[in-house]
């Protein structure tokens, strides 16, 4: 292979890598604009929104928008776009751009849209909290606890609930629901 074609063919490679590196969806953003329809989701789950605009050719982007206690939105909302409006920073809200997956954050400390189903010793109901972190600061803060999940307004009850757990359990995909493990 002679070094230009080598050189053509590396640079599709990272072209490739870059864009596929901006085609998932983003948790905590807005795409405000561009909407043509609002559907209720009734599953919760963001990965259906992105669904919906991959089914629907005039779909270029999407929004999906988590209940939020208090505020009159307590259904979950998918919102299709005609356009791909720039993304803009929301709590509770998942975006994303037809053709892309949706891959939610998980960091050491938390794991989005899981579940880790069993071990409650405990359970609480307490103020809208987007990041989990009330609900992970008050497992730290108590000796019995070695595993948390934070449910968002309308998934484990109408508001947001933490649950504290004294066994550590296998983690399972859950939208709407934040779980960490206190080591």
């Amino acid at each position: 292979m002679s070094r230009a074609c080598f050189a053509t063919v590396l640079a599709l490679m990272v072209a490739v890598v870059f864009a596929a590196g901006r085609a998932h969806a983003q948790a905590d953003f807005d795409r405000p604009g561009g909407d043509y329809q609002r559907i209720a989701a009734p599953s919760g789950d963001p990965a259906a929104c992105a669904l919906l605009c991959e089914r629907d050719r005039r779909c270029r982007a999407w929004s999906f928008i988590y209940p939020r206690e208090g505020d009159g939105t307590d259904d979950v909302a998918c919102w299709l776009k005609n356009t791909v409006p720039p993304r803009v920073k929301a709590p509770n809200t998942v975006s994303g751009v037809r053709g892309a997956g949706v891959v939610e954050r998980r960091t050491d400390d938390k794991e989005t849209s899981t579940d880790r189903f069993g071990g409650d010793y405990r359970s609480f109901g307490m103020a809208t909290d987007a990041s989990g972190e009330a609900c992970r600061a008050a497992c730290e803060g108590d000796s019995k606890c070695r595993a948390w999940t934070y449910a968002r307004p309308g998934y484990a009850s109408r508001g947001a609930r933490c649950f504290l757990k004294s066994t550590i359990t296998p983690p399972r995909r859950k939208p709407g629901l934040i779980s960490g493990v206190v080591r």
